[in-house]
C-alpha cells in the first residue's frame, strides 16, 4: 500500500520519543519532518536515528534566512544528510533561494512563503503587503522564478498558488488538522481531505498525531481517509 502523502511533524521533547513517533508512523505516511528545535539540540545525528532502516523521506525544516552566501553555506553542509526537503524563508529573496538551490543539488528547496501561524493583523504589523493570499502568490512566483521546486504556505492559499506556478512545483501545506482537531497556533487550517482537494502534494500533520493515545494508528486512519476521497 502506498504511504499517504503527510509529512508528520515529529516536534518532541527528545530524540527517543521522535524516534518512536516516526517508527509507529512510517508504515502510513511518505514522510517525517525534523524541525529546528529537534535538530539544533540533537545536531545532524538526528536524520539518521529518525531515518533509521524504513529509508521515509526527510523533510528538514529548518527554514533557513540569511544572506546568499550563508546560506549556500548552511544548505551544502546539511545536503550530506540526504534530507528530501529542505526549508528557507522566501522572504530572503531571489539571491538566497538561488543560493541555496545550487548549494544543494540533490535536495528539494522548499520555500516558505507565509507562516501559518500569521494572521492579516500580523502580516500588516510586520510590513508584508496583504492581503496573505495576495501575499503568498507573489512570493510563491518569486520563489519558483529563483529555482526552488516546493513551496510552502497554507491550505487557504494553495489553490490560488497552484495556479500561479503550475502542477511542476511541489506544494507543501502546513495548518492541516482533521475534522473536530484543535487548531492550536496555527490561524489558517483545513481538513487533510480539503487540502489534498485544493492542490497540495504533501499535508503536514503533527500534533493531532504525535498527541493522540496511538499516533501509528492515528496515521492509520487519517492515510485510509485520504485514499477514499483520492
Amino acid at each position: 500500500m502506498t504511504p499517504a502523502p503527510i509529512a508528520v511533524a515529529l516536534d518532541a521533547p527528545d530524540l527517543e520519543t521522535a524516534a518512536r513517533w516516526a517508527a509507529l508512523v512510517t508504515p502510513h505516511v511518505s514522510t517525517v519532518k525534523i524541525g529546528l528545535e529537534l535538530y539544533l539540540r540533537y545536531g545532524p545525528d538526528v536524520i539518521a536515528s529518525i531515518r533509521g532502516a524504513s529509508g521515509v523521506q526527510i523533510f528538514l525544516d529548518l527554514k533557513l534566512h540569511d544572506i546568499p552566501n550563508t546560506v549556500a553555506g548552511a544548505a551544502k553542509a546539511v545536503s550530506r544528510l540526504r534530507p528530501s526537503i529542505l526549508t528557507v524563508h522566501a522572504a530572503g529573496g531571489p539571491a538566497m533561494i538561488q543560493a541555496a538551490v545550487e548549494a544543494s543539488p540533490n535536495t528539494k528547496i522548499a520555500a516558505v512563503t507565509v507562516l501559518t501561524s500569521l494572521s492579516e493583523t500580523d502580516l500588516d504589523r510586520i510590513g508584508l503587503s496583504g492581503p496573505a493570499d495576495e501575499a503568498v502568490r507573489r512570493l510563491a512566483a518569486m520563489s519558483v522564478e529563483a529555482g526552488a521546486t516546493a513551496l510552502v504556505c497554507s491550505p487557504h492559499e494553495v489553490a490560488a498558488v497552484r495556479a500561479e506556478v503550475g502542477r511542476a512545483i511541489t506544494l507543501i501545506t502546513p495548518g492541516v488538522r482533521p475534522a473536530g482537531a484543535d487548531t492550536q497556533d496555527q490561524a489558517r487550517v483545513a481538513t487533510p481531505e480539503r487540502a489534498l482537494a485544493d492542490g497540495a502534494d504533501l499535508l503536514v500533520i503533527g500534533r493531532p498525531i504525535t498527541a493522540s493515545p496511538d499516533p501509528g494508528a492515528t496515521a492509520a486512519t487519517i492515510a485510509a481517509s485520504l485514499r477514499r476521497t483520492a
